[in-house]
């Protein structure tokens, strides 16, 4: 199985260059996982009737975005933390820092793993995105990845 992970930095700029289309076709990817879309499912023209598409979009538009491209179908994808990840680590407190909202996190469940893309919040220049990550997205993260992992092995990729 040949599995890649891109952080695309705006998928609709990228095909615009013709640099999508030359990826797949050199690597042929089974599962393509992306990070900073910066788009919804339909926004970008990709043709690509051999894969399922999944899209987690920030509400915000043009702004991050997670994706995953398989040509095996998962028995289930789930977009984001779970709800009560949302509360348990406080990111509806801002929402600004709403990073719930952000389409940064995409699971799938597939036969005999998990699959997951994550385009984990940068800290920014002047480092005010620190208490987010410290305080509330890498302990929700490794939580979420420890309680995939009691049900299969997880394979985790992306922007980290």
């Amino acid at each position: 199985m040949k599995l890649y992970s891109w952080n695309v930095n705006g998928i609709r700029a990228v095909i615009k260059k013709g640099d999508f289309g030359k990826f797949i076709t050199k690597h042929q990817p089974d599962i393509l996982c992306l990070q900073e879309t910066k788009a919804e499912q339909g926004q970008a023209e990709i043709d690509l009737p051999d894969y399922q598409e999944y899209w987690n979009s920030a509400h915000k538009k043009g702004y991050s975005g997670t994706a995953i491209f398989s040509k095996i179908k998962p028995l289930k994808v789930i977009d984001g933390f779970p709800e009560d990840f949302t509360k348990k680590y406080h990111f509806i407190d801002d929402e600004a820092r709403d990073s719930a909202n952000e389409g940064r996190v995409i699971a799938a469940e597939f036969d005999k793993f998990w699959l997951v893309t994550v385009y984990t919040p940068n800290a920014k220049d002047d480092l005010s995105r620190i208490p987010l990550r410290h305080k509330h997205w890498d302990p929700a993260f490794l939580t979420y990845m420890n309680q995939q992992q009691k049900t299969k092995p997880v394979i985790f990729c992306g922007d980290l």
